[in-house]
């Protein structure tokens, strides 16, 4: 005799349907060809970490800087040397403020982060104003073998953490590519893992502050100036002396230099939300001493009112601890 299954026996002997199956939630797509969700476009603005705004690790130079970079003051220190391809340039450090900003804004999402991160070349020149030519893919391939290789050595804490040793930017950099019927090779992606350092100190100190859209049309020391002013500037701005200031924006020709190069920048005041200014005082003369001698300059800061109808740049994720001024 055959035994009824189951599923069709019940009381009276009648089957009884079968339970519709229950919808299953669907898992993210990956594109057709694709092997890795990218994490570009970016949404949101350009967030910077504030010690990396208000301290000198990146060369001010657009070609390759072989000499090794140094600051110290009595609590900061911080060591960079360059690899075969030379010390991460300012431009270079667009990547970085890209990769934090594609952090920052999984954060605000309340999506969980790691520190790999995909994307596209497409959107990260989009963002930070390049052009899409075969230059700037080539430039793109030299930034990061030198975010890769350049080193560093810091006793800035960060995430509550400090480190002994050296780290880089980027601890891992490749540029994954597809080829076409005739064998031309097409850039799909790029992955990066951002180290440790600046993944702690994203992710825990949430000290991050937006960059202003006109930045990336600024040179290598408007750059450095805006980063300064916009890390350590409270509603009264800043006032240093030249000689510190130099220091502070990373600055490695002599001191006269500097001072022309200041004089050029605070004339053209080209600096988004802060003017800068070239104060003369007068020095005191030394006894015995003939010639004239010229006057110290100290270097003053203020933020520009806003305008009528202006966004502010201040960052949602921005704290009122303070990164420490070394002005």
């Amino acid at each position: 005799m055959t035994k009824t299954p189951s599923s069709l026996r019940a009381k009276g002997g009648k089957p009884q349907p079968k339970a519709k199956p229950q919808p299953q939630p669907k898992a993210k797509q990956v594109p057709q060809g694709e092997l890795f969700l990218l994490d570009s476009p970016l949404q949101g603005e350009i967030r910077g970490e504030r010690s990396l705004m208000a301290f000198p690790f990146f060369a001010l130079a657009k070609n390759a800087w072989m000499k090794p970079l140094a600051y110290n003051t009595e609590s900061v220190s911080i060591e960079v040397r360059p690899s075969a391809s030379g010390v991460a340039t300012i431009y270079d450090k667009e990547i970085v403020l890209y990769i934090a900003s594609l952090m920052a804004a999984k954060i605000e999402a309340g999506e969980e982060v790691a520190q790999d991160f995909v994307f596209t070349a497409h959107d990260l020149f989009s963002v930070t104003g390049s052009n899409h030519s075969a230059r700037s893919y080539g430039r793109l391939s030299e930034a990061l073998e030198r975010l890769q290789g350049t080193q560093i050595k810091t006793n800035i804490e960060a995430g509550g953490e400090g480190e002994e040793g050296f780290f880089s930017w980027l601890s891992e950099a490749r540029l994954h590519y597809s080829k076409t019927r005739t064998g031309e090779r097409r850039l799909k992606a790029v992955k990066v893992r951002l180290c440790d350092w600046l993944f702690r100190a994203i992710l825990r100190d949430r000290q991050v502050l937006n960059y202003a859209h006109a930045y990336f049309q600024l040179g290598p020391i408007e750059r450095r100036i805006y980063e300064v002013a916009r890390s350590t500037c409270d509603s009264e701005g800043m006032e240093v002396d030249l000689a510190t200031f130099r220091l502070q924006i990373g600055y490695q020709n002599p001191l006269a230099n500097f001072r022309n190069a200041l004089k050029q920048i605070a004339a053209a005041d080209g600096i988004p939300d802060y003017q800068l200014e070239l104060v003369e005082t007068v020095a005191t003369a030394e006894p015995g001493r003939r010639g004239r001698k010229s006057n110290p300059l100290r270097v003053v800061i203020t933020p520009r009112l806003p305008e009528l109808g202006g966004e502010s740049t201040e960052s949602p994720e921005s704290t009122p601890e303070a990164v420490e001024s070394i002005a």
